[in-house]
Parts: structure tokens; C-alpha cells; sequence
């Protein structure tokens, strides 16, 4: 299986992971591999491949993501926080407070409570130019 860092077009890939962030509904949160999942693999990655890594290229999309885009709905499959570091896992949680999203006595999420559908506005193309 090759190593990827990154998606083949990481341009392509962000902007439909930006799409279908932007669509979670205020005080609600998605996992980064469900955000994963709903897009089918780059051309040129196998699903074996994508499986592993596609989950982690959502991470990279979200950190480099446009103002508009609400990267704190999305947090592990755990219904936690994933730290990089103190300072932003702090924002992170404060953002998601904010929208009204109550953390357990671990700090998970209750994602049957607060998670997101999925269910999307609008089809998101199936395939990666």
C-alpha cells in the first residue's frame, strides 16, 4: 500500500470537504472519517488506501480551511477533541460549547445525541478532477 501525506489534487479534495462541512447544522458534529466516507476516493487511490488515510486528509483539509467553513463540528470517531495542541483543543471545545454541544465527564461528545446525519443538501460531484 503506498504512502500518502496527502490527497493526489489536496486542492480538489479540500474544497469537497469544505462543501459537505459547511452543510453540519449548527450544534450538531461529524466524525473526520464520516466526512471521509461520504466522498468517494481521489483518482488514482484505491479504497484500501483511502480507508486508511482519508480520515487524516480531512483533518489536513479542515486545518487549512477558509474562514466560512465550521471545522469545529468535526471531531474523532470517539466524539472527541483531537489534540494538536493545548491552545486550539481549548477553541475547539469553546466553539462547540458555544453552539450548545455538552461534553461528558470523559470530554466525549454523545455522537448519537449532537452527531450529524450526514444527510446533504446537495449531491457532492463522485468523482476528483
Amino acid at each position: 500500500m503506498p504512502e500518502f501525506t496527502s490527497p493526489p489534487n489536496p486542492q480538489a479534495f479540500y474544497a469537497q470537504v469544505w462543501d459537505i462541512v459547511r452543510q453540519i447544522p449548527y450544534s450538531r458534529v461529524a466524525s473526520y472519517g464520516q466526512i471521509a466516507k461520504m466522498l468517494p476516493p481521489p483518482d488514482g487511490v484505491d479504497a484500501e488506501t483511502y480507508l486508511e488515510f482519508g480520515g487524516l486528509w480531512v483533518s489536513g483539509a479542515l486545518a487549512a480551511s477558509p474562514n466560512d467553513v465550521p471545522w469545529q463540528r468535526v471531531v474523532n470517531s470517539k466524539g472527541e477533541i483531537t489534540e494538536r495542541d493545548g491552545l486550539e483543543a481549548k477553541r475547539h471545545k469553546l466553539l462547540l460549547e458555544e453552539e450548545g454541544v455538552q461534553f461528558g465527564v470523559r470530554g466525549r461528545i454523545d455522537m448519537k445525541k449532537f452527531g450529524w446525519s450526514g444527510k446533504l443538501k446537495k449531491d457532492i460531484p463522485q468523482q476528483l478532477d
